[in-house]
């Protein structure tokens, strides 16, 4: 792409009555690109990237936003466009496959790619609109920050709670199995239950989490400032039935 001054040299030099030849041995400019700009001197402005509409798999979405407000993070390339990046432990390769499975249904290129790291493997999507489709990204850390769903973010969630969930507990959760004793009978005896445990920095991202528990219908408790536990039977069903654990 050369610059009009560039443009404006070589007509002059044509403007002396040069052939095009001449003037396209001096500069290194081929005839073809001097005669249209005779006709033409600006140069086209390039068309914009079309923006992506909204994602195409709302339920894939609804996984991935959860997936990216635990472990996800938005980056900007040296020469344009966004990095969507989310960091998966490599002992689950469960989870790195149903990242990548999402990643690509909602990236408005279609293709994602692997990074591996000691201990963990980042799961990466290069587009100019994660922006736009995530706007929680911003500089700093996630619980330094508001975070709030958009409306278009939140009807999504609605219409996909468990999805949303699921995100958050594979990224920041866990399913552990608690145990204790208790008196049985005058004797003291073993006692093991199943329990989830859901724990961020981030106090919006927990409001949004138990929020949605809430709309699902699954009891919770906080243990501490940043831990949320589930351990009632029926509610442990339910997540042993939407999310279980990673695998």
């Amino acid at each position: 792409m050369y610059d009009v001054g560039t443009r404006e040299r070589a007509l002059a030099l044509v403007a002396q009555g040069r052939s095009l030849n001449s003037v396209s041995r001096e500069t290194g400019i081929s005839r073809a690109a001097i005669r249209s700009w005779q006709v033409r001197l600006q140069p086209r402005a390039r068309p914009a990237a079309p923006e992506p509409g909204p994602p195409p798999d709302e339920q894939a979405y609804a996984y991935l936003l959860g997936l990216y407000l635990g472990d996800g993070c938005v980056s900007t390339h040296r020469r344009g466009g966004h990095y969507l990046r989310i960091a998966c432990t490599a002992s689950w390769p469960g989870l790195i496959d149903a990242c990548e499975a999402a990643l690509r249904a909602v990236s408005p290129t279609g293709r994602s790619y692997r990074v591996p790291a000691r201990g963990y493997v980042s799961v990466v999507g290069y587009s100019p609109h994660w922006p736009r489709l995530f706007p929680q990204a911003g500089p700093g850390k996630k619980h330094e920050r508001p975070i709030v769903l958009a409306s278009w973010q939140q009807a999504i969630v609605d219409e996909h709670p468990w999805e949303f969930v699921r995100g958050l507990v594979h990224s920041d959760g866990c399913r552990v199995t608690n145990r204790t004793t208790r008196l049985v009978g005058g004797e003291r005896k073993l006692y093991a239950y199943p329990r989830y445990f859901f724990t961020n920095h981030s106090a919006d991202i927990i409001r949004l989490f138990t929020r949605t528990l809430d709309r699902v219908g699954v009891e919770w408790r906080r243990t501490n400032a940043r831990t949320v536990s589930i351990a009632r039977k029926a509610s442990v069903a339910l997540m042993d039935a939407h999310v279980g654990p990673k695998y």
